[in-house]
């Protein structure tokens, strides 16, 4: 037998944990927004139709957003989760809905096909994962009870049902005006009977505090360099630490060749101009100036954004000098200098097998590779 899919989106909440001024699903959230990501997960095939909850203030706004999503409308919310439910259920014509927060933006299309199937062999489908950490039940500071951890699960969405049934849950709940209900399994349970558990996915989880957006936000940038030799002086410098050489490296400033690129990639990363715009070889301020101060300043521009580096990876590509005794050294410097643990810098050194001006000992090319996330 065929059945209609509706995925009800709740979005009508204010996410006042998160600490916004402002619905949490509407801030910007990697490339968009948290609920646009979620929109986006439901957007197939398999569903026939997405209604959003939306409350008052954001209504106008929500359905801004949602007008390039065939099959999708807006609802009014209601005072509560609840009540915007079923103002979404009223609206829907499918057979089977799947109810979502869109809160949850890392659903995966399998885990949503997973709860169909569930809803069509045993009547619901509750996404669940197995709880890895002890739970115990807390009455006044003190633990009173310790459930057996392999029988409990934590409960994620969606959670899927015959729209018939999850209706007819909602008009008995709200006969009883005194009983509270976290999600909507609780309710079908209450009326309906014991709903059936399907698979979550751990990355499932839900946007509650301010924190858990910053893991939605990664932004990786690419910067490569290249000095030659032929200043006269007996040392290079990268990563700020003097190397032995036959010459060092022509440059406006002291020629960090490597800093040069790390700069690079974080600009990059953060969407900002080159180091040529910040440090131009026409001020006479940088004449000869410490590529790691002009790092230090890089990172106070990325700071200003709330962006941080996460890691690093750099790649240099040198005939001469060798450099293996000192990579120790400038994983330690960059590491201070951009304010994270050394585990995270990652610098190899390598020849050009005599091949081009680097193998020729012509000069130094640097790689380095970036990932920014928000603080």
């Amino acid at each position: 037998m065929s059945y209609s899919v509706c995925a009800v989106i709740c979005a009508a909440g204010k996410g006042s944990r998160a600490g916004f001024s402002e619905n949490k699903l509407l801030i910007p959230f990697g490339t968009s927004t948290a609920l646009e990501t979620t929109l986006s997960a439901f957007d197939f095939p398999a569903i026939d139709e997405i209604i959003v909850t939306a409350s008052e203030v954001d209504f106008d706004q929500i359905t801004a957003l949602c007008a390039p999503y065939a099959r999708t409308k807006v609802v009014l919310g209601g005072a509560d989760r609840s009540h915007s439910v079923y103002n979404a259920l009223k609206a829907s014509t499918a057979d089977i809905v799947l109810i979502h927060d869109g809160a949850r933006p890392y659903i995966t299309r399998e885990v949503i096909e997973g709860c169909i199937h569930s809803v069509k062999t045993h009547g619901s489908g509750i996404c669940a994962i197995e709880c890895r950490d002890t739970v115990a039940v807390v009455k006044d500071g003190k633990i009173v009870q310790v459930p057996a951890r392999d029988t409990l699960r934590q409960i994620q969405t969606p959670q899927g049902f015959f729209r018939e049934n999850i209706t007819y849950a909602y008009e008995r709940a709200f006969e009883q005006e005194t009983v509270a209900y976290t999600d909507d399994s609780s309710v079908f349970a209450q009326f309906c009977g014991a709903p059936r558990i399907c698979a979550g996915a751990r990355d499932n989880i839900k946007l509650t505090y301010a924190e858990d957006f910053s893991k939605g936000v990664a932004r990786c940038g690419f910067g490569v360099d290249t000095h030659a030799f032929g200043k006269v002086q007996d040392y290079i410098v990268l990563a700020g630490v003097k190397i032995p050489s036959q010459s060092g490296l022509i440059a406006h400033s002291d020629g960090d060749v490597l800093v040069h690129a790390v700069m690079d990639a974080m600009l990059s990363a953060a969407g900002l101009k080159d180091i040529g715009h910040y440090f131009p070889d026409t001020d006479e301020q940088w004449k000869g100036a410490s590529s790691m101060k002009m790092l230090g300043l890089v990172v106070e521009l990325l700071a200003e954004r709330n962006l941080t580096v996460q890691n690093l990876s750099v790649a240099i590509q040198a005939e001469r000098p060798r450099l293996a005794k000192y990579i120790d050294d400038m994983k330690n410097a960059l590491a201070g200098a951009l304010g994270i643990d050394p585990t995270r810098v990652g610098i190899s050194a390598g020849t050009n097998e005599g091949l081009g001006y680097v193998g020729e000992g012509k000069g130094i090319t640097v790689n380095a590779f970036v990932l920014l996330s928000q603080k």
